[in-house]
């Protein structure tokens, strides 16, 4: 058999073939490289287990026994429940699956297992396996797994075709041939440096461990690998993104940013100060903005977007700032004209509702540099619309627009300065990881004029008595959010939905004005209904999360929430900020059925938006908020945010040395590296595509 080559498809290894390649596909697994790097993605530890006759009743444990007999049961319900008898040693414990009759053709007499479950009390001690692994199967073609102490066993992620057992059988066939074939990139001196493992013994470790503890060890030295080749996306993104301007370099006047800084009514506070001198130094610099502006929920970020519009006013240059929604976009144009009334300043406003003769007026007032400072949505990016000198791009809620979106606004200008927003308060490592390629200046302090913000939690045992209030702060002139995490009714799923709960609440109130908005609305119908509740003709707004953010109506004093133990904390808190935006006292209830989860209670008793991030970054896994970001982005699947921080640190201190001395990762010593990156991220390749 010729040697393995990385690029070798799975096809043609010993023991896979045409049908299990497939399979394998489904995995992303093509390669004989993609095979090596298909990480397990938990252990079982079968060097710990406890003996069948030692599984006491509460007990979570690991066992290993053989089966000795097997039945399928019939329930009264139509459910079927397959047990199994194991036996070691010590004596014998039944096992029992729930629903899944479909085991009886895979479970079969004479197979050692290991399972992993919890011990409970039915006619006697029963385990019920929340994972199983066949150990031996005398009926087996050879591929099975002998017993024995001493053995952590990887569980890979399988389909259809392709159970853990036969992926870890092929794996551990090719392994050494795997590894032989994998080289590792990283130079020596940065290896050596960091006291970091070689390669070749972490993909052994990983594989086939000995112990958990050194497949962690493994781990970790994978995971800093899949950090380095994102920092070095990320790091030459914003090399290129932060280029040497070609257009006038801006420099300080002190005439409109001065007037601003005056005629506020209130003082700007410590972060904002900061934010306005970090954003000011990146425009007067030779190189080009490139900057992300995280705040939490009113923390003033557009108040310090508009210092940047003003000093590229005062440079003779137009800005131009993005919102995703009509709403959003007319809430920022009320705002900034409001500010810009004592400056003898106006905005103009590019959205898809104008007229064609307003739109047309508009475009020409740009393309002559009549307008020099516009809010709009995605009208902006009309093929039409053209401007004069645009020096400041500035994007709100920059994550709900595209990639290819936010470079087409650039390019309506000659690299002009940009400067993005988010009211999602993003914990440092995914910073570091979403964002690596940006400044990022952020806001915590909020200015005073803000109403306190009461949090509880509330069993579904006072639902009367918060809805009564809920009213009573209706009736006292106030309004009211009611969100729910479902639009409509479902056998699945046994939650309240917005569309019923309107309904209930309109019946139920006659004296109170109800609306409702959700995502099956229509966009125009959905806006009117809001528009009415910021106007105060609407007094409750029943509503899924459309509301999370982009809404600013400082009469709401109460945020009610229904099931919250259906919402990430992160999400909570967006919900969350949509009151308090006056200076009367708000209230968020969050209205759970059942015992109230911890998780809950630790959200209610504080109001930091950053300390909750990491919270919800800590709850929810790295993966899934990756997960969250547009298809073809970066994505981690070894790396373990927050824990894995450290090892984030140092590969973005590695790739912003490496790339200071080769940019282009031309050098004999950079070109695996080059290689291997470009392998995982195949849309960076036009990163080293100029220079």
């Amino acid at each position: 058999m010729p040697p393995i080559r990385p690029d070798t498809p799975v096809k043609f290894l010993k023991g896979i073939g045409e049908r299990r390649a497939e399979a394998f596909q489904r995995l992303g697994v093509r390669s004989a490289q993609d095979l090596l790097w298909h990480i397990p993605f938990r252990y079982l530890d079968a060097s710990s287990v406890t003996p069948l006759a030692r599984a006491r009743i509460g007990d979570e444990v690991a066992c290993v026994g053989t089966v000795v007999a097997k039945r399928l049961m019939p329930t009264r319900s139509g459910l079927r429940i397959f047990t199994a008898v194991l036996r070691d040693d010590s004596g014998m414990l039944e096992c029992a699956w729930p629903g899944q009759g479909f085991l009886d053709r895979s479970i079969q007499e004479g197979q050692t297992l290991l399972v992993v479950g919890t011990v409970r009390f039915y006619h006697g001690r029963q385990l019920n396996p929340q994972e199983f692994i066949v150990l031996s199967d005398p009926g087996a073609d050879g591929e099975g797994e002998a017993p024995g102490g001493g053995r952590v066993l990887p569980v890979y992620r399988a389909t259809e075709g392709l159970s853990h057992k036969v992926i870890r059988g092929l794996i551990t066939r090719h392994l050494d041939g795997l590894i032989g074939a994998s080289p590792d990139p990283l130079p020596e001196d940065i290896r050596t440096q960091l006291s970091l493992p070689p390669l070749a013994a972490s993909l052994r470790v990983v594989h086939a461990p000995a112990t958990v503890e050194e497949a962690e060890q493994g781990r970790r030295r994978l995971a800093f690998d899949e950090l380095l080749d994102l920092q070095l996306m990320l790091s030459r993104a914003r090399l290129l993104a932060k280029r040497r301007r070609t257009g006038t370099r801006f420099e300080i006047r002190h005439t409109y940013t001065t007037q601003l800084a005056k005629a506020l009514p209130w003082a700007l506070t410590a972060d904002q100060k900061k934010a306005v001198r970090e954003i000011t130094a990146d425009m007067t610099a030779p190189d080009r903005m490139h900057r992300l502006l995280m705040g939490d929920v009113g923390t003033g970020k557009t108040v310090v977007a508009l210092f940047a519009m003003l000093l590229a006013l005062e440079n003779d240059h137009q800005s131009a700032l993005m919102a995703p929604t009509e709403l959003l976009a007319e809430q920022h144009y009320a705002t900034l004209s409001a500010l810009l009334a004592p400056l003898e300043l106006r905005p103009e406003l590019l959205v898809g509702r104008l007229t064609t003769a307003e739109k047309a007026a508009r475009r020409k007032q740009l393309a002559s540099g009549e307008v020099r400072l516009v809010v709009g949505t995605h009208a902006l990016l009309e093929d039409a619309v053209a401007f004069q000198r645009l020096g400041l791009v500035v994007i709100d809620e920059q994550h709900r627009f595209g990639v290819d979106q936010r470079a087409q606004l650039m390019g309506k200008g000659d690299s002009p300065e940009v400067l993005l927003l988010t009211a999602t308060p993003i914990p440092r490592s995914l910073a570091l990881t979403r964002f690596g390629d940006l400044d990022v200046s952020t806001l915590k302090q909020k200015p005073p004029g803000r109403g306190r913000i009461t949090t509880g939690v509330r069993s579904g045992a006072e639902r009367e008595r918060v809805l009564d209030f809920v009213r009573e702060q209706c009736l006292a002139g106030r309004q009211a959010y009611v969100v729910l995490p479902v639009i409509e009714e479902s056998e699945r799923a046994d939650l309240r939905a917005a569309t019923t709960m309107a309904a209930a609440l309109a019946g139920r109130w006659p004296d109170v004005s109800v609306g409702l908005a959700h995502g099956k609305l229509k966009p125009p119908e959905r806006d009117v209904v809001m528009r009415r509740f910021r106007a105060g003709e609407v007094q409750v707004l029943v509503a899924t999360t459309v509301i999370e953010v982009g809404i600013d109506v400082p009469n709401a004093t109460v945020m009610l929430i229904e099931h919250p133990e259906r919402f990430g904390l992160a999400q909570l808190h967006q919900l969350r900020g949509r009151i308090g935006r006056g200076a009367e006292e708000s209230f968020c209830i969050l209205l759970a059925d059942g015992a109230v989860p911890r998780r809950l209670k630790v959200f209610a008793a504080t109001q930091d938006g950053f300390k909750i991030a990491e919270l919800d970054l800590e709850e929810r896994r790295m993966g899934d908020l990756i997960g969250q970001r547009q298809a073809g982005d970066f994505e981690l699947r070894l790396a373990r945010l927050p824990e894995d921080t450290d090892l984030l640190q140092q590969a973005r201190a590695v790739a912003m040395g490496i790339l200071a001395e080769d940019p282009m990762l031309t050098r004999p010593r950079h070109l695996p590296l080059k290689t291997r990156a470009l392998g995982r991220y195949p849309r960076a390749v036009e990163l080293f595509r100029t220079g």
